[in-house]
């Protein structure tokens, strides 16, 4: 039997080589390797001004990490320490550390995805946030009709029906109503100052016409024409009588009133109510409000639906009815 005794040299650099491949070894473990099978889904909020012990601490908490210090020291390794991005982000235990601090890198932060058809009322928006689990219906109007958030965002009116700008918008996770509100006004604004200015009417008048036509219309080549209807009786203060307005507040507009909806004693329904109500019925596309404010030319002063989605015009009573015979009765 023989034995071989390495020198304390041979020993060091081995002990050296040794210790290289274990760390490598580890390191490639912590950074391409995930600690699960997607089982854990971990919310982290990231605020600005956090640090990097706080977000690996609460990666680990999570379960989504295994390490918090090798992830510190990746990052810093990297040189990604003040690269980081703030928000609200969602991980998975089947993502590396490395898959984790790229999405952070990049900003790729998780957030709820919310449309708002055009003309749905605020109304209608908040059941729609409730029915997808966002928030609660009353909690999103409250917020509507907070005059302190109004004002923030420049809406001296007694709600932000109209100013919800219909659109798709990414909502983060721990986002509230607020926040959300905020971006449809936002947008608005946008929209809005991209366009002319009226002087025949306020914002808030053109807003509440606007709403009143993409309520009215089913295609948008009839929006002007709808829009010349409404100008034309505005103009002789004749009542607008528009069937939409009979019912807001009540339920959504589906095509069809009763006699007890038109007699209904509101300041929105414009049967009883000469000219424009008191605010908008719901929140138009930049197609109605390009409408409003810019009327075809006609001498029409009715309308009325006909089977195939478009409208039959008139310039006098005679004709309406008749137009009523034939497409409604």
């Amino acid at each position: 039997m023989s034995f071989v005794f390495l020198s304390p040299k041979n020993f060091f650099v081995n002990a050296v080589r040794l210790f290289l491949i274990t760390g490598i070894l580890w390191y490639v473990v912590c950074l391409f390797i995930s600690p699960g099978k997607g089982t854990i889904i971990c919310d982290v909020s990231f605020p600005p001004g956090t640090g990097i012990r706080s977000l690996a601490s609460d990666l680990k908490a999570g379960g989504v990490i295994r390490s918090s210090w090798h992830f510190m020291l990746l990052t810093r390794l990297r040189g990604d320490a003040h690269h980081l991005k703030a928000g609200d982000y969602r991980f998975s235990d089947d993502m590396t550390p490395d898959v984790i601090l790229r999405k952070i890198v990049a900003g790729e932060v998780d957030y709820h995805k919310f449309t708002l058809p055009e003309g749905y009322s605020m109304y209608q928006a908040a059941e729609l946030l409730e029915q997808k689990g966002y928030f609660k219906k009353e909690a999103f109007l409250e917020k509507c009709r907070d005059t302190e958030l109004l004002a923030r965002l420049g809406l001296n009116e007694s709600s932000a029906e109209g100013y919800l700008y219909p659109a798709t918008y990414n909502l983060s996770r721990n986002g509230g109503e607020e926040q959300l509100i905020e971006q449809m006004v936002e947008q608005f604004n946008k929209v809005y100052t991209s366009l002319p200015e009226d002087s025949r009417f306020t914002r808030h008048e053109i807003v509440t016409l606007a709403s009143i036509i993409e309520k009215e219309a089913v295609s948008v080549d009839e929006m002007q024409l709808i829009s010349s209807v409404f100008h034309n009786r505005l103009r002789i203060g004749m009542p607008l009588q528009s069937d939409p307005t009979a019912v807001y507040g009540i339920r959504a507009f589906s095509g069809k009133v009763s006699k007890s909806d038109i007699e209904r004693d509101s300041p929105y329904n414009t049967y009883r109510n000469k000219g424009l109500p008191p605010g908008p019925i719901g929140n138009p596309g930049i197609d109605a409000v390009t409408a409003a404010m810019n009327p075809a030319k006609s001498d029409f002063l009715y309308f009325v639906a006909r089977q195939d989605g478009t409208h039959q015009f008139s310039g006098n009573l005679a004709d309406h009815n008749r137009a009523v015979v034939r497409y409604l009765k």
